[in-house]
């Protein structure tokens, strides 16, 4: 095999599926073949632009992903050609402060894969092999792309410090808030979301989820009926928009937890006196930890994670264009990018 398919971003809110050269691992890496690659919020920001300061292109994106090794670079003795892997997208230096300290997952040199470096979204990837997460038995490579995303609502809900019969609120219902309130759930809090659209929240309901609109329902007057006026306990901001934050500080109960889970690209304005007067509990939440995709695997090969019902469709390779016009109009949940050279196999 001497060339890859993929999918580069060129600027210009365009893609462009074309050969390239397959990368012989080095020492230390390993070749995947991939098999699925999941379109995330990441990526529709990298087509749109808003990310061209950062992505060099043109650029190989894609970070969720799946596949199996196909071949070993020099020194790499803890796997095999054939092994069924996912992908943790960090390098991270080891030596800064961050990292000194035991966070490496936010080091303060953190190179994340896809974004920084060539993504998933190619027949044929090189990489460390420090960065591969072997996949459990009974989980199926296609849904085996959602654990990136799993993941990151994993370290969510962990930084939460969520415990049962807790009250949570989850503000926006994209896939990634979506999973935030599966997991949760699953730590047996009780669970609302809030969202928007009414495409999404067709789909959160379909799997199991309880999801209201905001705009016909006051958020506010809901939360006090159903916590006998006490508020939420947490309040994740999933929906990156200044009026999810406002939301999310309100529907909170005194030492309430808000968790920023959704990327701002802009300041936001906060009900500081609601902080004070609660003494509610700010919290950051930015990727995760290895630990969070372990759990996440577990989650998706037990059920727990209704993976078909995310998965809104598969596109061949060639049809990636199609795959990010439907996400950015948002009239699909989750889309996987068919990478495979032989899709036999």
């Amino acid at each position: 095999m001497s060339a890859t398919r993929s999918a580069k971003y060129v600027g210009d809110q365009s893609l462009l599926v074309g050969d390239g050269e397959v990368v012989t691992p080095r020492a230390g890496e390993v070749r995947l073949d991939v098999a699925y690659t999941g379109i995330c919020g990441t990526d529709l920001h990298i087509l749109h632009g808003a990310m061209d300061h950062r992505v060099r292109r043109p650029a190989v994106i894609g970070h969720e992903m799946s596949g199996r090794i196909a071949e070993l670079g020099p020194g790499v003795h803890e796997w095999a050609i054939g092994d069924r892997i996912t992908v943790m997208p960090l390098e991270w230096c080891g030596n800064c402060p961050a990292c000194q300290r035991g966070h490496s997952h936010i080091c303060q040199r953190l190179t994340f894969v896809g974004i920084d470096a060539p993504g998933s979204m190619q027949s044929s990837w090189t990489v460390p092999a420090g960065l591969l997460v072997r996949l459990p038995d009974g989980l199926a490579l296609e849904h085996a792309t959602l654990a990136e995303p799993t993941a990151v609502a994993v370290h969510d809900v962990r930084r939460a410090n969520l415990v049962a019969g807790e009250k949570v609120v989850v503000v926006g219902a994209g896939p990634v808030g979506m999973l935030v309130g599966l997991v949760s759930r699953t730590v047996g809090a009780d669970v609302v979301l809030l969202e928007v659209s009414a495409e999404r929240r067709k789909v959160a309901a379909q799997i199991g989820l309880t999801v209201l609109d905001p705009v016909q329902i006051d958020p506010g007057a809901y939360v006090d009926e159903w916590t006998d006026n006490a508020g939420a306990d947490v309040a994740f901001e999933v929906s990156g928009s200044a009026a999810g934050v406002d939301v999310a500080t309100q529907v909170l109960g005194v030492r309430g937890r808000l968790v920023m889970v959704g990327i701002h690209s802009a300041p936001r304005e906060i009900d500081l006196f609601r902080l004070f007067w609660r003494e509610l509990t700010i919290l950051g939440a930015r990727v995760y930890q290895r630990p969070d995709f372990e759990q996440a695997m577990q989650l998706l090969r037990d059920g727990e994670i209704p993976a078909d019902a995310l998965i809104s469709r598969v596109v061949p390779l060639d049809h990636v264009a199609e795959a990010f016009e439907a996400l950015t109009h948002g009239s699909v949940v989750k889309v996987l990018v068919d990478c495979r050279a032989d899709p036999t196999r």
